[in-house]
Order: structure tokens, then C-alpha cells, then sequence
């Protein structure tokens, strides 16, 4: 989940923004997630062993600060906000964030293009579709499951263009998975 919501700043259309799970597990996911974020490696992309770089522009830096400054008050934090000193002088770096947050939120409905991850609880797999499919871009969609029955369901009711199973990389639905979506996710079928 790191290496998706944070691999190339989340500056990528593929990028995981918002990461729906369910409360039961929700206290472990996340103190295992901002474990693994907090050891991310920061600074010159072009260095071997880091792995987050700047984001594109200011543009970016405020459009983060932005949204950084909405996030719920309650909840775990990676880093937050803008990097400075020695290392990123070169750059517009910005920490990767995580935020736990209302699911009533703004910000699980938003495209952000920048590292910030929101995070919500759900009772089940019908709550988090239902909040997968209020965004209005529904570029791709995820589930991690073992459980057929849940990925079936997940096919036929999610509402994205690419989705992916089990993997932090995205797939296109499997031949017969096809179907018209009426959102800005950018794949459609031909009429």
C-alpha cells in the first residue's frame, strides 16, 4: 500500500489517494502502514536509494498544504507538511501524509495528485464500495480479499475504469468484466 499511495509522490492517475478498511482491523493497517511510510528513504530521486522525491511545482506544494490543513484533527499522522534544510533546498518537497478521516470528508472525494492518503473505517464491503463510488473520478479501484464471493461482488459493483485484486498493481477487469460507466474515469465502451 505504500509503494501505491507513495511511488512517484502520488503524482500518477494510478495512485492509491483514499484506502477504505474495515474497522475491525483498521488500528493495526494503520499503525502497520505509517510504520513502512516513515521509513520511506526522502530526497534526490536520482540517488539509488530513495525512494520519494519532490512533487511537480509550488502549484502542487499548495494545493497539499491545502488539503493538509483540512484533514481531521483525530487520528495517526506520517510527516506532514513541507520538507525543508539541506536536502530538499533543491526541490518542492512535501512530506507523505496520511490522515485518518470522517468518511464524510471532502477529501475522499477529491483528486489530489499529491502524497496524501486518506483513510476511512467501514463496517463491510458494501459500506466501502458505496464510498468508493461517491468519488467522481473512478480511475481505479482495489481490493485486498481471499474471499471469492467478495471479489465478485467487488467487480460487479465497483465503478472504475482499472481495477486490481490482491496486488498494488492495477489491472484492467477480466474479458466479460467490461461495463459502461457514466464518470470521468477516462475508459469507457464505445456506443
Amino acid at each position: 500500500m505504500t509503494r501505491s499511495a507513495f511511488g512517484l509522490q502520488n503524482q500518477k492517475c494510478s495512485a492509491t489517494s483514499r484506502v477504505y478498511v474495515h474497522q475491525q482491523v483498521a488500528q493495526e493497517f494503520v499503525a502497520n502502514l505509517l510504520e513502512k511510510t516513515k521509513a520511506l528513504k526522502i530526497g534526490d530521486p536520482t540517488e539509488r536509494d530513495i525512494f520519494f522525491g519532490p512533487v511537480i511545482n509550488a502549484e502542487s506544494v499548495a494545493k497539499f498544504e491545502r488539503r493538509s490543513r483540512r484533514r481531521s484533527r483525530r487520528g495517526d499522522r506520517a510527516r506532514c507538511g513541507r520538507l525543508t534544510g539541506e536536502r530538499f533546498d533543491r526541490g518542492h518537497f512535501v512530506a507523505p501524509t496520511i490522515a485518518r478521516l470522517p468518511l464524510e470528508s471532502a477529501l475522499f472525494r477529491e483528486e489530489l495528485f499529491v502524497p496524501f492518503l486518506a483513510i476511512g473505517e467501514v463496517s463491510g464491503l458494501e459500506q466501502a464500495i458505496a464510498e468508493t463510488n461517491k468519488a467522481d473520478y473512478g480511475l481505479t479501484a482495489g481490493i485486498f480479499s481471499k474471499r471469492d464471493a467478495e471479489i465478485t461482488r467487488f467487480f460487479d459493483a465497483v465503478e472504475a475504469g482499472v481495477c486490481y485484486v490482491n496486488s498494488a498493481r492495477a489491472r484492467r477487469p477480466a474479458p466479460g468484466r467490461a461495463r459502461r460507466h457514466h464518470r470521468m474515469e477516462g475508459i469507457g465502451l464505445e456506443r
